[in-house]
Parts: C-alpha cells; structure tokens; sequence
C-alpha cells in the first residue's frame, strides 16, 4: 500500500497514529543532523521529521525538490505549529522512506509565487498543474460543473452527447476542418456548438436537453478565448422566452451557493439592447457601479426613442463637438482633484490604438460649485452647469467627454468607463452582479455585402410581433444608402444574454421551429434555395415532421468559472490551454505530418507565400 492517509488529511486527533504517506518532496530544510520536509500531494502538506538516526540513510539517498517519495512514521503535535495548512498541528515523524521516483531540478518553483513566467509554465504544464494555485482553479471548475449537473438532473434534463465530427455550416466564425480518408477531397467540420443538433433533438421529443460540451472556433484568439472551449449547452421545447430566463437565472444562483457560498435572492435586473446601448455604450454592461453615459449628441437613426439634447452643446463654435457624429460623456466620481498630469495621461489612453480617439474633453465639477474645463474658452459657466445636471455629475466629480463618430465613440467610451471603474476600485472581483440583455436587432447590415447577416445565428427567431413583418417583407435592399428604411432593420430577435460583471456568460433564444420562417430567413441572408438545401436541408426537411417550439440558451463555462474564480483569463482554469497564437508549447501543436499522410488523405500541400 503506497499510502494510508493523503498529506491533508491527518490532524491533531490523529497523533500517535502510524500511517503511510506518499507525495511530492516540496521543501527540505535541514537543522544539523536532523531534517524537516514538506511532503505535497493533491490534498495538502504534510511536514516530515527525519530524525538523527535516519541521517545516515539521507546521506547516502539525498532528497531532491520533487522527488516522489513513501514514508511511514508515527503522528506527533508539532511544536511549531502553522496556522496557514489544515495539518499544522502535527508532523509525521519518519521511521522509514523510499524514494519512488528522482526529479531533476524543475525549471520553476512548484509554489503559489512561482518564478516562472507565462510561457515556460506552459511549456511545463504538467508542473505548473502540481501548483496549489493552479489546482485551487480546477477544483472550482469542477465545483461549477458538480452544481450544474445536480441542478439541471433535478430539473428532468437529459445529457445527450452529440457528435463533434459533423457538417460545416455557418455559424459566424470559421471551422476548424477534418479531412475524411475514407471520402477522399471530402471534410468534417469540428463543431461551432452543437446548435442544429439540440434542435432535431426537441424534434425527436427529448424535450430538456443539456451537454457540458467541447466547441470548436478557429478565430483571432485573447484571454477569454480558446480555439477549444467548454460550453453548457441547452434547449428545452413547450417554452417562452420567460421560461428559459427563470429556468437558468435559477441555475446560475444555484452555481453561486454550491461554489461560492453566495445567496443570490435578488431579482435579476433586464434591460434592452438599446437601453444597454445608449446607457452604458455595449451590449454587456458592467452594471455594479454607476458613471452611466450621457448622450449629448448622436445620430438620431442609431437611437430613434430616446432624447436629443444637443441644445447643450451647440452654438459655440466649438468644431470639436459642431463636426462630431457623436458627443458622449461620463461622470467619474470624487475625481475633480485629478491633476494635469492625472487628465494627461486619460488622455493619452483614449488615443491609444486600440481605443482610437483623437482627445479629450473634461470638466471639473469643484467642490465649492464652481466649474474648470479644458474648454472653458467655449462654454460658459452656465453652460458646464447644465452639462454637469445632464450627467448627473455631483460636487467633487470630473466629467470626461469623447467626441467623433458613432460606434467608434461609443465604445471608446464604454472602454473608458470601464477603465476608470477598475482604477477607482468599483470592479470588485468578489462582488457579483446579472443582468439579462434582451430585444436584440434580429439583423445586422453587411455593408461590403449589401445585405443582412444574422446578429446571432440564423436560427433565432424574431419576437412574435415582428414574424409578419419578417414574412411579407422581401429582404432584398434595393437602395444600401436608406438601409435603415428596410423593415427588416427595426426586426426584433427573440433573444437573451446574460450578463456577469460586464462579461456575457451565456446567450440563447427562442428558435425558429417553422419551416417557412426558417427558409425566409436564410433567404434574408442571402442563401437561395438549392444552398439551403445543401446545408440545411436536414433542418428543414425534419421541421416537416412536428416541430415543437423551442429554445435555449449555452454558457460559456470557462468564462464563468474564471469570473467566479476572480481571474480575467479563461486559461487559468483550463487543465491545458493553448497560447495565444492558438499553440499547445507543451506538446508543440499544431505541427506538420507525414507524407504518407497526405498521401491517404489524398491531400497535396501548397503553402502560399
């Protein structure tokens, strides 16, 4: 037997116990003749005491850092006990050892602050795994996906596999593709998510379906994307978009009390993708904390129902916000004692690259009353006044205001909103809050293309009321400079995201389940009908067998667990994730084959320059 008790288990009610351990050597530190060791398993440390008669077996078989070692010994209650581990009451005092296995020296310290950097951890995962950091990440992984199975099991949902090998059809990234050997110059696509799939499956009667599921996307990568990655996939059939949002709110409250010991009884809050727009500036909003956006200027198409207060404004000869499509701003609480230094450097962060803009605008809202702006050559006191009560902006506050064309500015300012939420400390990764995200625009245009592409996928259905707009409309655009006149841009998806601290963790929808709507809908995007057929003909041809209503919703998995876990990349909780540049370094993939390979798969291979 290599071991009686793990190396977290024993405590002080186990002193005088003889037992059996084996682990992982994580520290020796030696006092003359006698030696302490730290011995590391999955479950904890247990400290070692190799007395002065084992030293001469220790000499002559020396311990190393992560050498795989037995020992058998007596309990003891240590006598300087660490209040940091669940076993620093006792010791194992060793009688007897042996070393199951040598290490040569790790290229890492195998410790929570590690010395090794990103890339080499990666390349020595297997190692950078024995970490307790790392492992405290997976165990909250697999506490997450616990809670999810119990909870959907107690519920009468069934985990159908469904295969990875499949058809490639569009889903709005690329696919990862499979040559077939047995098919020569014919493919398999990896899996998008198994959407076409849970559909058929409420087809055949399995009316509450669930898979915690690989997915597959070959697209740009970032710290919240894998080329691989885990979804907890959904569809349930006899439903409205009210049954799926109570059915998974309730799942998502369950996850935060079996993992985080976190009583969620609030009401989840809803709001509108145009309400999340023009509030926030995106379609995910991080609604823990205030500095909502004032619209002092926009293009009346891009938000037709709500207020045009330019008036503030205008009339200055102002060019900045006169020749503007956009006039944006947000009120930073408590910073009007920012320095130049302070509102420099703001300013060069929203003309980064990556934000775009060309400067900024401020506004001191001082605590005596009065007013100090870098555009105090323009406006007028009364005029800082009024934009401060537009803005909501208090005494002490700072108003920062962007200027330039519309989706451009709106999302330098959701940007900038969430940057100075992080600095101010109103971004707490131990404080929790969702939203739901609803009445998505069914369509969005394709100006390239000169046509509509689905915001979703093309298998979301519109809200009712707007299914004989989408019916008895021709999608055709006739004129691309009035695209905005088309019904179909005012069309409705019938569809959720939910939101969590700024991150959309799950998004979903009620499905199309006609087979008149469905064919309309491809059309809308552009596939005639022999296309149709070819990609989806499976799909129509089986909603002529009774399709039921239906919907459903995925989380993205990884996503929820790295934000439970207070992480901002998905990779800290993915046993072996790949870089950046989509690379597996541990076991050097992707990476070229055999010639007999392309050989059998009838492939020939002709890199282009």
């Amino acid at each position: 037997m290599f071991r009686k008790h793990t190396c977290g288990e024993l405590r002080i009610q186990d002193v005088n116990k003889t037992t059996t351990l084996s682990g992982w050597v994580q520290t020796i530190r030696k006092f003359g003749s006698i030696t302490f060791v730290d011995l590391r398993d999955r479950y904890g440390i247990t400290q070692l005491l190799f007395s002065e008669n084992l030293n001469e077996k220790l000499e002559a078989n020396p311990l190393g850092r992560e050498f795989v070692l037995q020992v058998t010994g007596t309990v003891n209650e240590r006598s300087n006990k660490n209040e940091n581990i669940p076993t620093g009451d006792i010791e194992l005092s060793v009688t007897e050892f042996s070393i199951l296995n040598k290490s040569i020296t790790p290229p890492f310290t195998i410790q929570d602050d590690t010395d090794g950097g990103d890339d080499l951890r990666m390349k020595y995962r297997f190692l950078d795994l024995r970490r307790n950091a790392v492992k405290k990440n997976l165990e909250l992984r697999y506490a997450v996906g616990r809670s999810t199975r119990n909870y959907l099991h107690e519920q009468n949902f069934m985990d159908i596999e469904t295969p990875f090998l499949i058809k490639s059809t569009p889903e709005g990234a690329r696919d990862f593709v499979v040559p077939s050997r047995m098919n020569p110059g014919q493919f398999y696509a990896l899996p998008q998510s198994p959407q076409t799939f849970k559909q058929l499956l409420m087809v055949s009667g399995y009316d509450r379906y669930y898979q915690i599921v690989k997915c597959f996307r070959d697209e740009d990568l970032r710290a919240d994307r894998q080329p691989e990655f885990t979804q907890i996939d959904c569809e349930m059939a006899f439903v409205e978009q009210e049954d799926i949002l109570n059915m998974f709110e309730s799942l998502i409250k369950r996850i935060f009390k079996d993992v985080k010991n976190i009583d969620y009884t609030e009401a989840v809050e809803r709001m509108t993708w145009e309400n999340a727009m023009w509030t926030y500036g995106n379609d995910k909003p991080d609604i823990r904390f205030g500095m909502q956006l004032c619209n002092l200027k926009f293009p009346s198409h891009t938000f037709p129902n709500q207020p045009d207060i330019s008036s503030l404004i205008n009339g200055v000869d102002f060019k900045v916000f006169d020749e503007a499509e956009t006039v944006i701003a947000i009120a930073a609480p408590g910073c009007s004692e920012y320095t130049r230094k302070q509102t420099d450097e703001l300013t060069e962060w929203v003309k980064r690259p990556q934000i775009g803009m060309k400067g900024l605008v401020y506004i001191k809202c001082n605590a005596d009353g009065t007013f100090k702006s870098s555009v105090d050559k323009f406006y007028a006191e009364d005029k800082l006044k009024a934009i401060a009560t537009a803005t909501n902006a208090k005494a002490g506050d700072l108003i920062l205001i962007l200027a330039g064309a519309e989706e451009r500015t709106r999302k330098a300012t959701s940007d900038l909103r969430l940057h100075l939420g992080q600095q101010l400390g109103l971004r707490k990764t131990d404080e929790f809050k969702l939203l739901w995200v609803l009445d998505f625009p069914l369509f969005e245009y394709a100006e390239d293309d000169n046509r509509w592409v689905a915001r979703h996928h093309p298998f979301t259905s519109p809200k009712p009321s707007d299914i004989d707009t989408m019916i008895n409309n021709n999608p055709v655009i006739e004129n691309p400079a009035e695209y905005l006149k088309h019904p179909y841009a005012n069309i409705k998806a019938n569809a959720y995201d939910m939101v969590l601290n700024g991150n959309e963790i799950g998004g979903g929808s009620i499905r199309i389940f006609q087979k008149e709507l469905q064919q309309k809908m491809f059309a809308a995007l552009g596939m005639d009908d022999q296309e149709q057929q070819h990609k989806f003909g499976f799909l129509l041809g089986a909603f002529e067998y009774g399709a039921p209503p239906h919907g459903g919703i995925a989380f993205g998995f990884d996503r929820l667990c790295s934000i439970l876990g207070g992480s901002e990349s998905i990779r800290d909780f993915i046993a072996f994730p790949k870089n950046n540049s989509g690379r597996d370094v541990m076991i050097d993939a992707p990476s070229t084959i055999d010639e007999i390979q392309f050989d059998e798969l009838q492939i020939k291979l002709d890199l282009k320059a």
